[in-house]
């Protein structure tokens, strides 16, 4: 997402790094060029001084100097040989004086005879030293040293270099020096031209303000959309993801940096968002939910990772089941009323023919029927919900020549449920039960699938009864609500007993299967348990369980084996 650009737009962020890196390299070249031209000075003096003291006390350690200091002329000797040992060593002067400061010896041979210019004091002590003093050559690094002659001290050398000599040789130095930093400099700015490059293209060209702007933006709008976002980096881990999407998968907020394969997500939901291809509206259940998934690989010469919207379905399949169920009823009432015209034109043929108490016993006894069911409904389940559920798929039972019958030790007290659980997912639970019983029993009796039935999640077994029943069971008491629906149909294969509540298993085709997996999701949602094994009239029977006192704890599911 590229941000508006102002019109005066400043130097994009890869500009502005060169910029101070520039600077920074430039600034590091000349610090490290001045460090090196001063050290280099300082060493420069640091050699001329060693090479004149060397120099010096060469000359005072030379018998030939105190035989010709003994003589009555010293500068006719000294002279000649102290101006060889200049020219040898490369220094600016040799001068031999005596204890007097008077010059036996001079690179000018007028200033013989002449005082010298400079310290004695400490040489006359015996010692040797090193000054920078100005005499006749100018500035110079000096050494001083005595010359000892037995016990005495019968003249001194003074050898020097002028600071102008070894301020040349510095800046000698100094080009080679200014063209090593030029060539660093240089190195530099390619290094940083070619590396800000890289980072233009990164960053697309903008600048600091607009990348902050982009980031706060992105963090507003993942914390603001309502669909969750994944991304997933090419190693398949979390790189992202917003609250929403941390909700709907059920992760914690350590989820970033983690492995798909390590979530702990369902094995259909987890192969979903490992797929290199593109997913698009794919519908999967987690424990708690239903989600719609897409995903879309990221590719920039290589698969770089995923893109992942989740999108919330629970609330919507659930309305969809209950639409379902509305246009089940609506089904039954219009057949029962078809029914009810047929009735009624039978008792009033009868009537017409003269026989008014066989139309008053036919009619009598279809008000009996239809009322029994409807008192043993009222009397056991004070539930309005549950109730009228109940009532109503025993409408649509009939119509498909099925019995529902309530068994005798129902029960379910006025106020016996808490508010708690949701009325909602009764209906998903009792309702789905129900719908696959009815179909199974169905199928049982006629021999083969209802072409008109919803079609239903059950497997293929030995035995049919001669009359299709479906057994309601639904008792609220000791803390726990017991929904148990058994059917007369063929029940569920042994082999296919660990599948049943899996989203996709099914006997009717592609597509289809999420019933029982809506009420295993119900099931887990309100704390509770469901179970399957083998019922009294040969058939499947399922058994839920919900804690009545603390709703909302992990379930654990069991999946019994059909005897």
């Amino acid at each position: 997402m590229r941000l508006p650009r102002p019109r005066t737009r400043p130097r994009s962020l890869a500009g502005q790094l060169f910029a101070m890196q520039v600077v920074l390299v430039a600034a590091v070249v000349a610090g490290c060029a001045f460090f090196a031209y001063a050290s280099g000075s300082e060493q420069a003096k640091e050699t001329a001084a060693r090479q004149v003291r060397a120099a010096a006390l060469a000359i005072a350690d030379s018998p030939s100097v105190r035989e010709a200091i003994r003589t009555p002329d010293p500068s006719a000797v000294l002279q000649p040989y102290a101006e060889k040992v200049r020219r040898d060593t490369g220094i600016a002067f040799v001068t031999i004086m005596s204890p007097q400061r008077v010059r036996w010896t001079h690179p000018d041979s007028q200033r013989i005879g002449e005082e010298f210019l400079g310290h004695t004091a400490r040489a006359l002590r015996g010692e040797t030293f090193s000054e920078t003093y100005t005499g006749t050559l100018g500035p110079s690094i000096r050494v001083v040293t005595p010359i000892r002659d037995g016990g005495r001290i019968t003249g001194l050398v003074s050898a020097g270099i002028t600071v102008e000599r070894v301020s040349s040789q510095v800046r000698a130095q100094l080009g080679a020096l200014g063209l090593a930093a030029g060539g660093a400099l240089a190195l530099g700015g390619i290094g940083t031209y070619v590396i800000n490059a890289r980072l233009r293209r990164h960053t697309h060209g903008m600048n600091a303000a607009e990348l902050s702007r982009m980031h706060d933006y992105h963090q507003a709008t993942l914390h603001a959309v309502r669909e969750g976002l994944l991304m997933l980096d090419g190693r398949r881990r979390i790189a992202l993801i917003n609250d929403a999407g941390r909700e709907l998968l059920g992760l914690g907020p350590g989820a970033v940096g983690r492995r798909v394969a390590e979530l702990d997500l369902p094995a259909p939901l987890t192969g979903a968002l490992l797929a290199s291809e593109e997913r698009v509206d794919e519908l999967h259940l987690t424990a708690d939910r239903v989600i719609v998934v897409n995903t879309r690989p990221v590719v920039g010469g290589e698969q770089r990772g995923t893109v992942v919207t989740l999108r919330d379905h629970t609330e919507l399949q659930a309305l969809s089941g209950e639409l379902d169920s509305e246009r089940g009823f609506t089904q039954a009432l219009r057949s029962q009323a078809h029914e009810a015209a047929n009735r009624l034109h039978t008792v009033v043929s009868l009537i017409e023919l003269g026989r008014a108490e066989e139309a008053v016993g036919f009619a009598t006894a279809e008000l009996e029927l239809a009322q029994a069911l409807t008192d043993r409904v009222v009397d056991a389940v004070a539930e309005p919900v549950l109730a009228a559920l109940l009532l109503g798929k025993a409408a649509q039972a009939n119509e498909r020549g099925v019995e529902l019958v309530l068994a005798d030790d129902s029960l379910i007290d006025d106020g016996a449920l808490p508010t708690t659980l949701p009325q909602r997912d009764l209906v998903t639970i009792l309702g789905n039960l129900i719908d696959n019983a009815v179909d199974a029993a169905s199928e049982a009796a006629t021999g083969g699938p209802d072409p008109g039935a919803v079609p239903a999640q059950r497997g293929t077994g030995g035995g049919r009864s001669a009359r299709a029943r479906v057994t309601v069971t639904a008792l609220a008491g000791e803390g726990e609500l017991l929904l148990r629906v058994a059917d007369t149909g063929a029940g569920i294969d042994p082999r296919d007993a660990a599948e049943v509540f899996d989203r996709g298993w099914s006997t009717h085709g592609t597509g289809r299967g999420i019933g029982l997996a809506l009420v295993q999701q119900a099931v887990h949602r309100g704390g509770g348990t469901v179970a399957l094994d083998g019922g009294p009239d040969g058939g499947a029977r399922f058994t839920v369980r919900l804690p009545l006192a603390v709703v909302g704890r992990p379930a654990h599911t069991t999946k019994e084996a059909t005897a």
